[in-house]
């Protein structure tokens, strides 16, 4: 007997003894022979369409038709570093065999790694025209760094392109095509779309061409940690990788955001994407196309939220408002008199919601321009005015530690900064933090200089001792410290230790 016949043999067995079942069901008169044999068919009953209302349920076909041809791929090149090449080179022998098996195979069209970096890379991402004589919006991140840009129409036709302006801040790129010509194009939306709204994204996922997905706005206002101005529309409509610049359009055929991100475990869409909002892009675009370049208000603070922890140690009844951790000299800050520990809580009368609502805010202003601050120190609300400046970078100090000195009943040791090396002349060093401790569960490491602690300078351990005590006894459930850090000065509010 074959293999094969070894296999089917028990299949067949059992369709013997199904069939003789059958047969005897038939004599018996369980069953009828029609039963068998099924319905003539003649006799068999057609599929009833007549109630389904297909003409009237909506479609999105005539929205696609009118602004699809405004939407084009855009294809890069970009320079690639000896250095990057050099670095994954070196880790060849690291990689699992069957990787290595791979890329040989695949290398190239000899079966071999290249021994040498290839001149160019060769990206691809999505845009879309907003004027008539061929500019295009697209993602920062998809033209970075590009030796040349290339844009395929809807139709198929390839234009050169040049970056007119790029703002790495917002993630968003102004181009402008070489080649004279009437282009389609569509605008921004005024409004802002509601959370529920029906869009349709378009892009050119894994270089597919323009591909059209739909879906509701899933929520607004999202913070993903990808920049100072975040604010991005959270849709459902599927973005993938190519979809980047690519616009998402309301039921009216404006645009309402552009493709920038995603939150995917897999690097495909599972149905978060996220779009800079059309009124962010549409400011970002004015100011490249006037000058290549972005000009935001400079106020010359650091802040932070105010957390209920925050809140509840400055007695403030909401958790609103952006504290400020530090006043950069020579800023219009510093010249108002704005220090740490104030609570901003409005600007131009408009309530201050967190750091984040102030930052946009103040950025979405210019140099030059008046504004007039809503602020709380030591409880009392005060108010100033003055004139934004040109934005500039400002860096701090790592803080390194040395040695010890006391111990504070929070789980740090602590020491004067000025006896740390690095830590600078100002505070006191932490040098060693309890995992367990209050502190450590409130982030502090060893290397933080602690600069207030509430509200009052420390430049000695004893100091930082003196002040958590008298908080306690003030009836305090927490403690505010202003902590200087390798990313700059910030408050925090630890708790005491429970009895």
């Amino acid at each position: 007997m074959s293999p094969l016949d070894f296999r089917t043999q028990p299949r067949i067995r059992a369709r013997i003894l199904a069939s003789a079942a059958i047969v005897s069901l038939i004599a018996a008169g369980a069953i009828g022979e029609s039963a068998l044999t099924g319905p003539h068919a003649a006799q068999a009953a057609p599929v009833v369409t007549s109630g389904l209302q297909g003409e009237s349920m909506p479609s999105f076909a005539p929205l696609i038709a009118s602004v699809k041809p405004a939407v084009v791929s855009v294809r890069v090149k970009i320079a690639q570093s000896n250095a990057s090449w050099n670095d994954f080179s070196g880790q060849w022998s690291n990689l699992p065999p069957e990787i290595q098996r791979f890329l040989k195979q695949f290398g190239n069209q000899n079966g071999a790694v290249p021994n040498s970096p290839p001149s160019v890379m060769m990206g691809e991402g999505s845009g879309f025209f907003i004027s008539s004589d061929g500019y295009v919006v697209t993602n920062n991140h998809v033209v970075q760094n590009a030796k040349s840009v290339t844009v395929t129409t809807d139709d198929g036709k390839v234009l050169d392109a040049k970056v007119i302006g790029t703002d790495a801040k917002t993630d968003v790129a102004l181009l402008k095509v070489d080649a004279p010509g009437d282009y389609p194009y569509v605008s921004f939306a005024k409004q802002e779309p509601r959370v529920g709204d029906w869009v349709v994204a378009i892009g050119n996922p894994y270089g597919l061409g323009g591909t059209v997905t739909a879906g509701i706005v899933s929520a607004d206002g999202r913070d993903i940690g990808n920049g100072p101005y975040d604010r991005f529309m959270q849709i459902d409509a599927p973005i993938n990788k190519g979809n980047s610049g690519g616009p998402t359009f309301n039921m009216q055929g404006q645009v309402v955001g552009m493709n920038t991100a995603i939150f995917s475990p897999s690097g495909g869409s599972v149905g978060i994407g996220f779009d800079i909002p059309a009124n962010t892009v549409d400011q970002v675009v004015a100011a490249l196309e006037h000058g290549g370049v972005v000009k935001r208000g400079y106020l010359g603070v650091e802040i932070q939220a105010v957390g209920p922890d925050i809140a509840e140690s400055l007695g403030l009844k909401k958790a609103e408002g952006a504290i400020v951790d530090k006043t950069m000299s020579g800023t219009p800050a510093a010249d108002a008199g704005l220090k740490a520990g104030d609570v901003i809580t409005k600007l131009n009368g408009q309530p201050v919601q967190d750091a984040g609502d102030l930052t946009r805010r103040i950025g979405s202003m210019k140099p030059g321009d008046k504004v007039e601050l809503t602020y709380l120190r030591d409880g009392a609300e005060k108010a100033a005015d003055l004139t934004l400046a040109s934005q500039k970078n400002e860096t701090v100090a790592k803080a390194e530690t040395d040695k010890s000195e006391g111990a504070s009943t929070l789980g740090v040791e602590l020491a004067p900064a000025d006896r740390v090396a690095g830590a600078g002349g100002k505070g006191v060093a932490i040098v060693n933090v309890d995992p367990n401790g209050e502190a450590a569960a409130k982030g502090l490491k060893a290397g933080d200089v602690i600069l207030d602690v509430a509200g009052k300078s420390v430049s000695t351990p004893a100091e930082v001792k003196s002040e958590i005590a008298s908080a306690k006894q003030d009836g305090k459930t927490a403690v505010l410290m202003r902590i200087q850090t390798a990313d700059g000065d910030h408050f925090v509010a630890i708790p005491f230790p429970k009895a």
